[in-house]
This record gives C-alpha cells, sequence and structure tokens, in this order.
C-alpha cells in the first residue's frame, strides 16, 4: 500500500502557517487572523427567520446515533446526545437527528423513527434540549429546534445491520454493482412514492405536535430526496424532467402546509454529488470509471463528473423559494460512495478508502459552493457545512466565512459528539479545548459500520468507557495488519 501524507492541522502552528498551507494546495477557504471579542463577533450576531428568532451564527447538523430502541423511540443514550446538543450554545439546531418516516425507510434497526406511537418521547428529548439549553444560558426564546424527517431509499436497513434493504427509484449501473443490487430488483412504483409522501406529511404533523419549529426534508446524501434529483432515467410522475424529479418535494410541502400550517420548512441538500469512488490497488480512492456522460451526478459536471457544477442545484434553490422555503443547508456528496467529498478526514473508516486530496480541499470545495449560492441567493439563509476538518482554525473559518457573507450559519456535526460546547467557548470568549477537538479518526463511522453505536469513543469518556471501545480498536487494528505491507 502507498501512503500519502497529508499535514495535519494541528502540525500548522499559526494562522499564517496555516493560509500558506491552504494557498499551496489551492483551498480557498476565508481565514480571520484574529477571532472578535464575543460582542463584536459576526457569529454573535442575531438572525430573523419567519418570526423567529435565532440568537447566534452557530447550527447544530443533524447525525444517526444508531443508538435509537427497536422501535424507533430516543434511548437514554440518544437524550444525552441531546442534551449536549442544548448545551452546545449553538442557537439553531437542525433537527439534531435523522429522523425516519416509516420502519422500512430507517438506515440502520435502531435509526429514531416517529410515529404516533412514540410522539411522548419526541416532544420529550425536545425538552430535554430546551431544558439543557436554559439552564446553561439562561435563555430560549431565541433557540431555533427543528426535525430533520428522512427515508434512507437506496440505503435502507431496517431490520438488520448488516443487510441492505433498498428502496431505489431508478438503476444506477454504479451503485447496483457496487452494492449488490441484481438486476431484476424492483424499482419503486409511483403508487409506493406517494405512500412515502403521506407518510412525511404525517411524520411532519407529528412533529409540530412534539413542539418542533421546523422540519428539513432530507435531500442530501444519496438518500431517498437526494436520489430523486438524479432520477433522470426514471419514467413516470417522479423522473425525467427537473418538474418531475422534483414532485415528491413538491407534494410534501403542499401536504404539509395543508395539514399543519404552523410549521415552516426548510431542506438540507447535497448542492453537488460527484462520482462513486473506490479503493485502488494503494488503498486510495478513485473514480469509478465512466463509459460516456454520467447521468446519475445533481451537481456535478456529466462530461468530467469529478467536478461540481451547480446550474442543476441553483434551479433547485430557485423552485425553494417559489415553494417560500429560504432556510437551507448546504452539503454534498454521500458518506456510502464519495465520503472524502461530504466528510472530510484524513483517517478513513473500516469500509473506506485514503484520501485522494488533502481533506482541506474537501472543506474549501464545500465552503466555496456555499458562498457561490448564497451570493446567487441572497435573500435565502443558508447553513454551511464541513467545517470539523478545520479543527484549532475552525473559529477562525467560521468568523470569516459569516463575516464576508459566504454563509449564514456554520454547521458542526462530528466535531459535537467530541467537543459538544465548543461554540459556547466561542461565544463566552474561552480558549478553544484543543484536547477536545474532532481529529477525523472516523470511529463515529467505523463504528456503526460495525453495528454499534455511533459516538466519539477517543475523546468523550462515556464512549471510551463502552465495551464497544475494545471492540473498536480490535477491528482497527485488523485493518492496519491487513493494509501494511508485507
Amino acid at each position: 500500500m502507498t501512503a500519502i501524507h497529508y499535514p495535519r492541522v494541528a502540525s500548522l502552528k499559526t494562522v499564517e502557517a496555516f493560509r500558506k498551507h491552504l494557498e499551496s494546495i489551492g483551498a480557498e477557504i476565508p481565514i480571520d487572523d484574529q477571532l472578535d471579542p464575543p460582542a463584536l463577533s459576526p457569529l454573535s450576531r442575531a438572525a430573523a427567520w419567519k418570526g423567529h428568532k435565532i440568537g447566534n451564527r452557530w447550527c447544530i447538523l443533524p447525525m444517526e446515533g444508531w443508538d435509537g430502541e427497536a422501535d424507533g423511540r430516543p434511548s437514554p443514550t440518544t437524550q444525552r446526545r441531546w442534551v449536549h446538543f442544548g448545551q452546545s450554545g449553538a442557537k439553531l439546531i437542525w433537527g439534531g437527528e435523522a429522523v425516519a418516516v416509516c420502519h422500512e425507510g430507517r438506515a440502520n434497526p435502531n435509526q429514531l423513527w416517529i410515529r404516533t406511537e412514540s410522539q411522548k418521547q419526541f416532544a420529550g428529548i425536545r425538552d430535554e434540549l430546551v431544558r439543557a439549553h436554559r439552564e446553561r444560558f439562561q435563555r430560549d426564546d431565541d433557540l431555533l429546534v427543528g426535525l430533520q424527517l428522512t427515508h434512507s431509499g437506496r440505503f435502507c436497513r431496517p431490520n438488520f445491520k448488516d443487510r441492505l434493504e433498498p428502496k431505489i427509484l431508478y438503476r444506477h449501473p454504479i451503485l447496483d454493482a457496487k452494492f449488490g443490487i441484481p438486476p431484476d430488483y424492483a424499482v419503486l412504483q409511483d403508487s409506493e412514492i406517494r405512500r412515502i409522501i403521506d407518510l412525511f406529511v404525517n411524520a411532519a404533523r407529528l412533529a409540530w405536535n412534539c413542539g418542533y419549529s421546523f422540519v428539513d426534508v432530507k435531500h442530501c446524501h444519496g438518500y431517498l430526496g437526494h436520489e430523486f434529483l438524479s432520477a433522470v432515467d426514471r419514467p413516470g410522475d417522479y423522473g425525467g424532467s427537473f418538474e418531475n424529479r422534483t414532485r415528491f418535494l413538491r407534494e410534501i410541502v403542499q401536504g404539509a402546509r395543508a395539514e399543519v400550517p404552523g410549521l415552516d420548512l426548510a431542506v438540507r441538500v447535497s448542492a453537488f454529488d460527484l462520482v462513486p469512488f473506490r479503493k485502488d490497488e494503494d488503498g486510495l480512492g478513485a473514480p469509478e470509471a465512466v463509459n460516456g456522460e454520467y447521468r446519475y451526478g445533481f451537481g456535478c459536471d456529466r462530461k468530467n463528473p469529478v467536478a461540481v457544477s451547480l446550474e442543476e442545484s441553483e434551479e433547485f434553490l430557485r423552485l425553494l423559494k417559489s415553494l417560500d422555503i429560504d432556510l437551507v443547508c448546504i452539503s454534498a456528496g454521500s458518506p456510502y460512495y464519495n465520503p472524502h467529498i461530504q466528510r472530510p478526514a484524513l483517517f478513513p473508516p473500516s469500509d473506506g478508502y485514503e484520501p485522494p486530496e488533502d481533506p482541506l480541499a474537501g472543506v474549501a470545495r464545500q465552503i466555496r459552493a456555499t458562498a457561490a449560492l448564497k451570493r446567487k441567493f441572497p435573500d435565502i439563509l443558508f447553513a454551511g457545512s464541513g467545517y470539523t476538518y478545520l479543527q484549532e482554525y475552525l473559529p477562525h473559518a467560521a468568523q470569516a466565512a459569516v463575516r464576508q457573507g459566504w454563509t449564514d450559519f456554520v454547521g458542526l456535526g462530528r466535531m459535537v459528539l467530541a467537543y459538544h460546547d465548543l461554540p459556547a467557548d466561542m461565544m463566552e470568549g474561552l480558549p478553544l479545548k484543543t484536547s477536545r477537538l474532532c481529529r477525523t479518526f472516523s470511529d463515529c463511522t467505523t463504528a456503526p459500520r460495525n453495528g454499534m453505536v455511533s459516538g466519539c469513543y477517543p475523546f468523550d469518556p462515556f464512549y471510551k468507557a463502552l465495551s464497544e471501545a475494545e471492540k473498536l480498536k480490535e477491528i482497527k487494528a485488523r485493518l492496519r495488519k491487513q493494509t501494511s505491507p508485507a
């Protein structure tokens, strides 16, 4: 195996050294030299959205914990994580968690699933989050809490952690082969899609009953909503033309607004999605071979599917504005087939590949895309993704990005598992606790890939003490042995 060594962020000891490295690899990321006092920081500015006050520019992004109960209710471990979200200091909680609208749409047998029988528990975890926030910060009138609704589509695993039970919209020659989907596997019928739309609308009603201020209709990371956007070869009402490929979203919006007119709506979207990658003979990520044009990448250049093209993403955002949806979170790619695009990391998960580029290039790609879309749509409030890998320089980039109008909110995902109250420290002018920074060891991904709960095993004492921590070490040691040169 041939290893490519990229400098660790922690080895770049000053802002100037960090900036010079970014320049050397052509990664455009805004970086402020100094952090402002909290009272003067653009990150401390409140934002207004549809009558809500959002007290600062930090956002907690939705994740999957693999730790709900078998019936979809939150577990004590889920509740602990949501309390951390409340204590984080962020004033925008973007769903907290990816919540399935039906059992068969779950990404794993322990994914949260909202239904009539679990309303009390979903109201409970929201209330615990708000209570924790109020106790820590003495107010909650400027806190906005939503719920992300999802159907996992091609990546459904509702009954077994190690067995896909896909719900696909079209034949994808690369992904079908990659995940062992046979040529005669059934494609979702339009009637089944209409039922799923009804399930989203019902889930939105339940979320409103539980006290959530908005729901995110998830359109990212290769899941069902995202797959609709690339369903160019699907016949019928839900594929082919852009109008048909967005009918799923439009009908959910129409149904939710009719059912619960007080509920606000948002969308998290993979604004670009490049061709799937594979592990090459040296262990590095390499793009899959494509014969002719690559038809299935929403937001990529069909003739050069490792390049971003935002034309369709701009069309999607124009649609969102026409639907009066003006809170949008920008993400990219999928953790299942091009994780270095979606979640830049120095250390790959157990089923991944070594990064084919300096992960900072992947961070820059997401930040630049968000900035480009913000320039085109200044009236939309954007939450950006991909900041965790910046580590020591995350606050410097977050402050600069908001100051310069590259994004409205800075979203944190993996970082919150390791250092959940980073936003609070920044808003209170405290030094960054570098010993708690996420170093992208990918244990939070390797664990669920091997049937365990997702958490920060390296830095969170709670996860360090679990029996799974030793199992995880054994898995990683075995993988290192398998990939080491003879």
